[in-house]
């Protein structure tokens, strides 16, 4: 083999080597794009499941507010038949 055919040789098996090594880089930085979109996704999720959270403890401290307020009236009610001579039901 001459010079020549060796050097054209190694060119082509560097042509193949390169082409291998884009390939692998290129799939790489395909992968990191979808990690970063599935990551991108979740902390949107945990964002809008962290304000829904916030939203129903506001609402059930409303309305656990609301049934110590109805008691209240309930039992100033049941006072009240009281002094007029009824009874109350169980």
């Amino acid at each position: 083999m001459t010079d020549t055919t060796i050097g054209a040789v190694l060119a082509a098996v560097a042509g193949l080597i390169g082409s291998v090594v884009v390939y692998v880089g290129k799939r790489g930085e395909n992968e990191n794009t979808r990690f970063n979109s599935v990551t991108d996704q979740v902390q949107e999720e945990v964002v809008r499941k962290t304000t829904e959270l916030a939203a129903a403890q506001t609402e059930i401290s409303r309305l656990s507010q609301q049934r110590h307020d109805d008691l209240v009236r309930i039992t100033q009610l049941e006072i009240e038949i009281m002094k007029l001579g009824g009874t109350i039901p169980p």
